[in-house]
């Protein structure tokens, strides 16, 4: 492996960079340190909000690129590099479906805040963990004045087994991930992680070889393909296992971390 070549490191946050408790590591930010000093850049790339990866990475937020609801807005410090929003029209068509499987719980995911219809207190302990800029709204066809970058629905159980089913027959002409066991999201046709890397990477100039990634489910598998040094947390879907080249131990214990540190160690 020449980890010399390496110019880009891009990181999931949930199942991958933070760990089971939702914690980034101290030594993540220690490395991270390294690595500006080495110039090679760094994006957190996830299913969560924007304000929620903000939060988790605040101390380094400024020199770093964010790629946050799947790929729905990409931005870096307050400069957007690109956003990509469903009409209103589909929205209430996908609300309207999605409103009809029993146990499901939907999120209107907007540029400025998420919007939920629900008060049940388990789901919102469970949301707010993602979502830190929100609303709680008597119909979510009724929100007006945001951008909508993407819907996403939880499940207690399972969303590959409760949701994905009867939300398939979106996938030809939209985004359908599920993103993790809990849940499923719907997007723009362009809305994806490996779209947005893409760009980021045409802007800064840097090539696959020269491009690390960390992922652990399904809505990473894109931007999996557009780092030559792509890597599967050992807790990964099998889906990412894969199509991963390489693999790490898991996001509890310093999967992400233990390949930096290589990094590190390979460009000094």
């Amino acid at each position: 492996m020449n980890l010399e070549n390496v110019k880009l490191v891009v990181a999931d946050m949930d199942g991958t960079l933070l760990n089971s408790k939702g914690q980034v590591s101290k030594r993540f930010f220690e490395l991270f340190n390294l690595m500006s000093k080495k110039n090679i850049e760094f994006i957190a790339a996830s299913g969560r909000q924007y304000y929620s990866i903000i939060d988790k990475l605040k101390i380094i937020k400024d020199d770093i690129t964010i790629i946050a609801e799947n790929g729905g807005i990409a931005k870096k410090q307050d400069k957007q590099l690109l956003i990509h929003h469903l009409s209103s029209i589909k929205i209430n068509s996908f609300i309207k479906t999605l409103r009809k499987i029993p146990g499901v719980y939907i999120v209107l995911c907007g540029r400025d805040s998420a919007y939920i219809e629900t008060r049940n207190k388990p789901f919102i302990d469970v949301f707010s963990e993602y979502y830190h800029k929100y609303q709680i709204v008597e119909d979510l066809t009724k929100v007006k004045d945001d951008l909508f970058l993407k819907i996403a629905s939880y499940h207690f159980e399972n969303s590959e087994n409760h949701i994905y089913p009867k939300i398939k027959q979106f996938e030809d002409n939209y985004q359908v991930k599920v993103s993790g066991l809990n849940w499923l999201d719907i997007s723009h046709p362009m809305a994806n992680k490996g779209n947005a890397l893409r760009l980021i990477q045409q802007k800064l100039g840097i090539n696959s070889s020269q491009t690390m990634v960390f992922g652990d489910y399904n809505n990473d598998l894109e931007m999996l393909q557009l780092g030559h040094f792509s890597y599967a947390m050992e807790n990964a879907h099998s889906n990412v296992k894969k199509i991963a080249n390489y693999h790490t131990t898991s996001n509890d214990d310093y999967g992400v971390e233990r390949v930096l540190e290589k990094l590190i160690t390979a460009i000094n």
